[in-house]
């Protein structure tokens, strides 16, 4: 068995050619988030249009998550076989049929149809994305560059809350339920295709082309990355490396690779259940009761607040991941998340009059979602993309990601009985058991990461792997 060499040369970066590269890979990212936001905008029209019933007002919003349980699934095999690049691709032209046929969609099974693509397209770049930038990228700044994509993610969001207002603004309810929402679908045709064409220069991920024995293109690839000395030593580890590894389901599952799948598929699931789409799917209706004390508009005060703090502390998190290390910050990050979410509950328990004490209820959904953006939201994904041999590294982040939008299907369905419909939880704890329940997942979330994740600061993929033994 060959030996992977461990100290390649450190790379001398060439940023002009590497961060455009995984600026173009981050738009999957971006309209990830805005095919997962652009509903929010369009649900009541849209009912009304249809004449739903609540059923069928929650499965056409809900069955996006179906499809992205399938994307993820269907996107290993795909991008362990014909590549991460065509995987970008594939998501990029489910992202414009998916804008196409919801848009003009004459009844809601063609609008569900299309919007189950949809969510085919969003699983598929959920893993594409940061698999493609964690491959290309050298370890010494793979954190903050994969870190950049949940940036993206939350400015697709973002771009909803005020394309969605500026499309509603000045209209009737009539024309919004006539013609307003298909206009809401139809603006993320334009971005969709400009990720199609800005996908066509990109290149492949040496690592995969190295495992397909086209070691010629990998190094042309990596000395632009990083220099000639780099490409020879990283092309090195990775071939041998590569040379220990068995792409199939069935090494998946072997010995071997057990700890490093049970760990992505806990902090996919973690990730998830600490409560951050509480916030994001219900943020509405938590923000309109908040409005009531703070005279601020509640669409105005949600997207101030979760989309302006997300990103801010998003940002500081691309800083220092690679500086500080993903092991502090999400230790850091989700002590607080844990902290806040406990102080959410204890007054929420203590609240009898509504509106009262609203202010501090603000303070501490700002001081939850900051320590998110610092940590859980962007290093679980950073460590997801690191933390799986190449072989099946598309497989292997399918299947945990699968989990990942399993669990935000579970707390996207259970929160509304917990905190409206459950007469006992409401009856005991006054609103407050979601945050007590998820504030335990923090506690559970640290537990992991303090006894199972592996510091990866600075290590390449290869080092990262022989670490999990074999």
């Amino acid at each position: 068995m060959e030996p992977v060499p461990i100290h390649p040369n450190p790379a001398e970066v060439n940023l002009r050619y590497l961060v455009p590269i995984c600026l173009v890979a981050t738009v999957g990212g971006l309209l990830f988030g805005f095919d997962t936001g652009v509903i929010s905008g369009a649900i009541e029209p849209l009912t009304a249009r249809f004449g739903l019933s609540d059923f069928m007002k929650g499965w056409a919003s809900g069955c996006v998550l179906t499809g992205c349980a399938a994307g993820v699934l269907l996107v290993g095999p795909l991008s362990d076989r014909f590549g991460r690049k065509p995987a970008l691709f594939l998501a990029a032209a489910m992202f414009v049929a998916s804008a196409i046929g919801t848009a003009l969609a004459p009844q809601i099974g063609v609008f569900i149809a299309f919007r189950f693509i949809g969510g085919l397209g969003i699983g598929i770049a959920s893993i594409s994305t940061p698999m493609y930038i964690a491959e290309i990228t050298p370890a010494q700044i793979r954190g903050r560059m994969v870190a950049v994509n949940q940036i993206a993610v939350v400015g697709g969001i973002t771009a909803t809350s005020f394309v969605n207002y500026f499309i509603a603004q000045g209209r009737d309810q009539q024309w919004l339920i006539d013609s307003g929402w298909r206009w809401m679908f139809a603006t993320g045709i334009a971005p969709a295709l400009v990720f199609c064409l800005l996908l066509v220069p990109i290149p492949e991920s040496p690592r995969w082309l190295i495992e397909m024995k086209r070691d010629g293109a990998a190094k042309a690839i990596l000395a632009r990355v990083g220099g000639t000395a780099f490409a020879e030593d990283e092309s090195s580890c990775i071939r041998a490396a590569i040379s220990q590894e068995e792409g199939t389901w069935a090494a998946l599952f072997s010995r071997q690779l057990r700890r490093p799948l049970l760990l992505g598929v806990a902090l996919a699931v973690l990730q998830q259940v600490t409560g951050i789409n509480v916030f994001m799917y219900f943020g509405a209706t938590i923000f309109r009761s908040l409005s009531a004390s703070t005279g601020v508009d509640a669409g105005l005060l949600q997207q101030v607040v979760i989309n302006g703090a997300g990103i801010l502390f998003t940002v500081v998190a691309i800083a220092t991941v690679d500086r500080w290390g993903r092991r502090p910050l999400m230790l850091l990050g989700t002590g607080g998340m844990g902290a806040s979410l406990l102080a959410m509950g204890a007054m929420a328990q203590r609240m009898n009059e509504p509106g009262k004490g609203s202010a501090w209820m603000l303070l501490l959904i700002v001081l939850y979602i900051a320590a998110f953006g610092l940590s859980v939201g962007p290093v679980t994904w950073v460590i997801l993309s690191e933390i799986f041999p190449t072989a099946v590294r598309g497989r292997a982040l399918g299947l945990a990601t699968f989990f990942l939008w399993v669990a935000d299907y579970a707390v996207t369905q259970t929160f509304p009985i917990m905190d409206a419909k459950g007469e006992w939880f409401v009856r005991h704890f006054n609103h407050a058991f979601p945050f007590y329940l998820y504030a335990a997942f923090c506690a559970a979330l640290v537990g992991v990461v303090w006894r199972f994740v592996p510091e990866t600061k600075g290590r390449t993929l290869e080092q990262i792997e022989l670490g999990w033994g074999r």
